[in-house]
């Protein structure tokens, strides 16, 4: 027995059973310590001559002293005859969807819920499960007891939203905004992950002991395949040089070209500031990507871009918007009307990013190096040490790059691979010996 305090709680080690430490202050205040490295803090008491324990909350969420606080007032509670367990118990029974959710959501606003690397989910992405939450999960589920969630009814939620039973066109807070609810088999693949994740909080928080979507069959994604073909490819530089020379659409064309020659995601290159632009290191320092902070290398056509545009730009953004120091807006919309009416009608971003891959790897680069190009989590490149990046990939960058601006510009090439071209191969070589000084 020893005091509870942060140093002590974070020191103690696993073993293969879990254990409680009880704490030498506070009678019946105690840590318990999972086999799987977790604590959290507990009270044990005796009501009505049965041993009870409670569970106040896991260590990290509370801190030694507030759940020591917090221990103090419920055994109070006990000295006069309640019952905190049997309480608590009752208030599970009552405990609705929409009140799980919603405490959900002050967790995650708050921090508390990690997302992809242990980290706090970002803004853009508790604003979707928010949108997920309320305009699919609470509308269908809200009024029903957390308790009396099963299986089934998981199942059903799920076909109701394919069949798009949520479905609905809503207004948003913003001026003459509004969402279109679909719903779908995206969508229901999406909200039956993130109503896990819920369900998975409510068993931490010992609301309930099973996680009903555990072992849920769910439809498979729809795998988006669409790629530009060579010839679509000059079209499109047909259509981002028309709308450069646009005042109302040239930024965003510029922005897509950027897109284009990159396969960065639209929101590292509508975003980028120029304090992420590092053109001596031919690349994108992205300090908050999908994948968290990321080192991007991007070819020669990008940084001849980039040095071109730098001494006519102030501010943050390399593509600034109107009012004070932001990124420019509008993007989605300005995109789909430059391309709507053309042959490229159903082209997006994201197909640019999916073209630039593919043609990489028609290019003969393999999957690793494609994977850092465009910042993919099995190859990206995180570390903040980085300075310098392997040649190997700016030489990457440039060649794919430099094949794609040549598309736009109207090339065309008599073959998409050059990995096993014997007399590209010999001129790399003899350009190199050329440049190369003989030793004396």
């Amino acid at each position: 027995m020893t005091k509870l305090t942060k140093r002590f709680v974070e020191a103690v080690e696993p073993q293969s059973k879990g254990h409680v430490v009880w704490d030498d202050e506070l009678p019946g205040f105690g840590l318990r310590v999972y086999p799987s490295g977790k604590r959290s803090y507990i009270v044990q008491y005796r009501s009505r001559g049965r041993s009870r324990r409670y569970t106040i909350g896991l260590h990290g969420v509370w801190a030694p002293e507030t759940a020591r606080r917090e221990a103090k007032a419920l055994l109070g509670q006990v000295a006069h005859g309640g019952d905190p367990a049997e309480k608590r118990e009752e208030d599970r029974k009552a405990l609705t969807i929409k009140q799980l959710c919603e405490q959900y959501i002050a967790d995650m606003e708050a921090g508390l819920i990690l997302g992809k690397g242990g980290r706090p989910k970002k803004d853009t992405t508790i604003a979707t499960d928010v949108g997920r939450i309320r305009r699919h999960i609470i509308p269908l589920l809200g009024t029903r007891s957390v308790r009396d969630i099963t299986k089934p009814d998981m199942n059903n939620l799920m076909k109701d939203i394919i069949a798009g039973k949520t479905r609905v066109t809503m207004k948003t807070e913003k001026l003459r905004g509004k969402a279109i609810v679909r719903g779908g088999r995206g969508t229901a693949i999406r909200t039956m992950g993130l109503l896990g994740g819920i369900f998975s909080y409510a068993v931490e928080a010992g609301v309930i002991e099973h996680n009903p979507t555990h072992g849920l069959r769910k439809p498979k994604y729809q795998v988006r395949d669409r790629r530009l073909s060579e010839a679509e490819y000059r079209t499109l530089g047909d259509i981002l040089r028309q709308a450069q020379q646009s005042d109302r659409y040239r930024i965003h064309a510029e922005i897509l070209r950027l897109i284009t020659l990159s396969g960065c995601r639209r929101g590292e290159i509508v975003n980028l500031k120029w304090s992420e632009v590092d053109l001596d290191g031919s690349s994108l320092r992205l300090v908050d990507s999908k994948e968290g902070s990321s080192v991007r290398p991007v070819g020669l056509p990008i940084v001849e871009y980039l040095e071109k545009e730098r001494p006519h730009r102030t501010g943050t953004y390399v593509f600034p918007g109107q009012g004070i120091d932001n990124a420019v807006g509008n993007f989605p919309q300005s995109w789909k009307k430059l391309f709507k009416e053309t042959p490229l009608w159903d082209v997006t971003p994201h197909v640019l990013r999916h073209s630039f891959a593919s043609i990489a790897n028609d290019l003969g680069f393999t999957e690793i190096t494609i994977a850092a190009l465009i910042g993919h989590a099995k190859g990206s490149v995180t570390s903040k040490y980085v300075h310098t990046l392997d040649s190997t990939l700016i030489m990457a960058a440039d060649t794919v790059s430099g094949y794609v601006k040549a598309l736009l510009e109207g090339g065309e090439f008599r073959r998409n691979t050059y990995t096993l071209d014997r007399q590209s191969r010999k001129s790399a070589i003899d350009q190199m010996l050329r440049n190369s000084r003989p030793a004396r």
